[in-house]
């Protein structure tokens, strides 16, 4: 496990926010990430399709050898990891988890916690269950919001006054509960986090689940250097659809240059039963 990378993926770009935190608690171990440009978003998308689309993306992933997956995606974190993950060969790991358990401590009784996400994931209640589960006497009202996506996707800024629009228009009930914590229940959601603090005031603490299941992950497959790798640090990048869009919006995402992309189609890793199998051709990374 010591000499394995990190396997990423999300949607879209929005992943590479986790990327950027693993960077911080793991900076030597190599990372493999995947985009899946030309489905994004998943969040408007059936739970049937997303479990799909997880598992041929998964199974995609499995050709690196990686020590484990990360599902940098919330929705496929709340739909798809519970359901495929007894499947997978290597730990399996979402974001949900982890941004629930520090928002909960972050957090008293009495207290109220927001969730921003996308349409699938308030309707799973993944997060609602999960922070229930930690801390019953608090209170959790969850938002939809269907349009962030689209704006990080596009590289729109946080200062844009699109952005800063749709931003007021999702939060203005959620501010009026003075919620303790809010959870960024989407990993595109980090990129618009000064708009959406701006908003909400400093009585509420925002949640990055990014950072949440980057510490996690440190704490599952150990921080110790690495003395096996001939190129520590590497990033290889995969999209389903427009590389040169993803590395250019990208490299303003990750905060650094992304000159490893390339294109694989849905077409090339489509898994035809929902049956999960580790490959026998390995990519070397």
């Amino acid at each position: 496990m010591n000499d394995q990378p990190i396997a990423v993926f999300d949607s879209g770009l929005g992943g590479l926010n986790v990327v950027r935190a693993l960077r911080r608690v793991l900076p030597e171990r190599p990372l493999v990430y995947f985009g899946d440009t030309a489905r994004v978003p998943y969040g408007t998308k059936s739970a049937e399709t997303v479990i799909r689309f997880t598992e041929e993306i998964v199974r995609f992933l499995l050709r690196f050898d990686p020590c484990c997956i990360v599902a940098a995606c919330n929705t496929a974190s709340a739909v798809a990891v519970p359901v495929i993950s007894p499947r997978v060969p290597v730990p399996l790991v979402g974001v949900v988890a982890p941004g629930a358990k520090d928002a909960v401590e972050a957090t008293k009784d009495g207290d109220v916690v927001a969730i921003l996400a996308t349409a699938a994931t308030v309707a799973s209640n993944a997060y609602r269950n999960t922070i229930n589960r930690l801390r019953p006497r608090l209170a959790v009202v969850q938002k939809a919001c269907p349009l962030l996506v689209p704006l990080v996707e596009e590289g729109r800024s946080e200062d844009d006054p699109i952005v800063r629009m749709v931003v007021r228009e999702y939060l203005e009930p959620i501010r009026r509960l003075r919620p303790t914590a809010l959870v960024l229940g989407c990993t595109h959601y980090p990129g618009l986090k000064k708009p959406i603090a701006a908003y909400l005031g400093e009585g509420t603490k925002l949640i990055d689940s990014a950072r949440s299941v980057a510490d996690h992950v440190g704490r599952l497959i150990g921080t110790k250097p690495l003395s096996r790798i001939s190129d520590p640090g590497r990033l290889l990048c995969y999209v389903s659809d427009n590389p040169q869009h993803f590395q250019s919006v990208g490299t303003q995402v990750l905060g650094e240059a992304i000159t490893d992309v390339a294109r694989v189609c849905p077409e090339e890793f489509a898994v035809p039963s929902r049956t999960i199998i580790d490959p026998p051709d390995r990519v070397a990374v």
